[in-house]
């Protein structure tokens, strides 16, 4: 039996690289993927400093649809979420990483596991990977992340980093 992959869009890759994780995808996951379209998405901005954080990070490849015409099915999404759930459908992926709310929405109704960057940060902390996460979440949101208040206090709540 294939493995069952773990797919990735656009915003948890921008989250994690603002903070300079990107490591924890492999420690976690020990692979990602992502389509062409959240790559071309992520290359947009700061173009030479991703494309050498890609090619820094092995673990996380990019792979091809299949069928291209899958992704049209999603037609209230942008297209990297398209392709990013499409590539979730087509190869039964354990996990897609996602955080705009139509696009987790979306991937529930369609049976899929869904976790963002708040939730990666969470399990980081759960295996050790990182001790604390208040100070992560901040610096999300200084990096232009926008996190609801209920869910920043849910996460530290979950964390036992309450005040």
């Amino acid at each position: 039996m294939p493995i069952q992959p773990v797919i990735s869009n656009n915003s948890p890759l921008v989250g994690l690289l603002g903070l300079n994780l990107l490591s924890l995808l492999r420690d976690l996951y020990t692979e990602v993927w992502i389509p062409r379209k959240v790559e071309k998405e992520f290359l947009k901005k700061d173009p030479i400093v991703r494309q050498e954080a890609l090619e820094n990070a092995p673990w996380i490849k990019i792979v091809d649809l299949t069928d291209p015409q899958t992704a049209a099915v999603y037609v209230e999404l942008d297209k990297g979420e398209a392709e990013a759930l499409a590539l979730a459908a087509e190869h039964d992926a354990r996990l897609i990483l996602l955080d705009e709310k139509i696009g987790r929405q979306t991937a529930e109704k369609v049976g899929l596991t869904v976790k963002g960057i708040v939730g990666i940060l969470l399990e980081a902390k759960e295996e050790g990977l990182i001790d604390v996460i208040k100070p992560l979440l901040i610096r999300l949101q200084a990096n232009g992340i926008h996190l609801s208040e209920s869910l920043i206090n849910n996460a530290l709540q979950d964390a036992g980093e309450m005040d």
